[in-house]
Formats: structure tokens, C-alpha cells, sequence
């Protein structure tokens, strides 16, 4: 993976608040607390897109006969399938 020097500007607040991540010993350097926002911003965009596929794939659909209770049983079932 190739890398790209980057310029960027920060006010003296923010550039005193990564000096106390540095400090506090979650990140080595400014880049990495750099790369870790940019990491967290594209999780972050991935799961918003699937939410705004799912509310569309839910608008689309039809009406369903299945109870609330039946719903949300498996909501949870797909759910903790996800994570095991």
C-alpha cells in the first residue's frame, strides 16, 4: 500500500488535543491519530450506507403480517447471527 504526504492546518486547540492522545499513549505519532479519524470516518460511512440500504429495502417492501414481536425476534436472531 503506497502512501501520500498530506499538509493539513490546525488550530491550536486541536493541535494541543492530539499532543494529549499522543501523551496519553493511544497514538505513537499525529499521523496515526490522523489515520485512526480517517478509519473511524469510512466504518462509520459504511454502516450509514447499509442503514440507508436497509430503510430503502424496508420502504420498498411490502406490508407484512408478521407481529412486532415476530419482527423484532428476528432482528435480534440476524443480529447475533452477525457477530458469532
Amino acid at each position: 500500500m503506497g502512501t501520500v504526504r498530506k499538509t493539513i492546518t490546525l488550530t491550536d486547540k486541536q493541535d494541543q488535543w492530539i499532543k494529549s492522545q499522543i501523551a496519553a499513549g493511544e497514538f505513537t505519532n499525529d499521523s496515526e491519530y490522523i489515520r485512526d479519524l480517517v478509519r473511524r470516518d469510512q466504518e462509520q460511512n459504511a454502516q450509514f450506507l447499509a442503514l440507508k440500504q436497509a430503510i430503502q429495502e424496508g420502504l420498498e417492501s411490502d406490508i407484512s403480517d408478521k407481529t412486532v414481536r415476530e419482527i423484532w425476534e428476528e432482528a435480534e436472531s440476524r443480529y447475533k447471527n452477525k457477530r458469532d
